[in-house]
């Protein structure tokens, strides 16, 4: 090999230490943004998870037990059930009950014109009837609320003789009330709840969830007494 030969191998050999170190440093430079795409992941896990395990309030309001009880059942839509209620409010339900009190003293000191209320079987923020009046002008009736004179009288007998039979109800208005029933059924104000033990198996009817909730009512046995209603004179 002559000595110009020898220069070439020498400066190829050269060359490639050179491109192997050049791709040496390219695969430290991957390491190293891996590490630290890797560090950023990391950060935001973290970051994710103080998000989570504390919830982020406003300045300048300070949230208590009280006030989240009051908001929750200021945005429901439905009664609420203390067990539930503190569930979401993550207390208990012996200071969730005690929350409702406080804030109905505050609302009566106040002279507020709502008040939280024991409605079936659950807590829901209401407006006194007093204030009906105003409210029925803003309100309109929905449509699908509205209920016959026929079906106020089956729905009537069903609260008062519940479970009952078709049979019976019928009995009592004198006509036949199948599509007056299914009706009822339909808005949801009533349900079928069994059978009755006699030929034929008929169902028996009652009221519903919903039915309490229409009327303003907690229980069954918040409905009027009978002997309450004045006679016809």
């Amino acid at each position: 090999m002559t000595e110009e030969q020898k220069t070439e191998v020498g400066r190829q050999k050269t060359e490639d230490r050179g491109q192997k170190a050049e791709v040496g440093r390219q695969k430290t430079e991957v390491r190293s943004r891996k590490t630290e795409v890797g560090r950023q992941k990391s950060e935001y896990r973290t970051l994710d998870k103080e998000q989570t395990d504390f919830p982020q309030h406003d300045q300048d309001i300070e949230t208590t037990v009280e006030t989240v009880v009051e908001a929750v059942l200021f945005a429901s839509d439905e009664p609420l059930s203390e067990a539930r209620l503190a569930n979401i409010v993550e207390t208990t339900v012996k200071q969730a009950r005690q929350c409702i009190k406080d804030l109905n003293d505050k609302y009566q000191a106040n002279n507020n014109a709502f008040r939280i209320e024991q409605i079936a079987g659950g807590y829901q923020m209401l407006t006194l009837s007093p204030y009906n009046y105003w409210l029925k002008k803003l309100l309109r009736a929905r449509s699908d609320s509205k209920l016959s004179s026929a079906a106020v009288e089956t729905l009537a007998i069903i609260a008062y003789k519940q479970p009952v039979m078709r049979a019976d109800i019928e009995v009592v208005r004198g006509v036949a009330t199948g599509e007056v029933i299914r009706t009822l059924c339909y808005k949801g104000l009533v349900k079928i709840v069994g059978r009755a033990e006699v030929l034929g198996r008929p169902m028996l009817y009652g009221t519903t969830k919903k039915f309490l909730e229409v009327f303003g009512l907690n229980t069954l046995k918040d409905l009027p007494k009978i002997e309450e209603f004045k006679k016809p004179s």
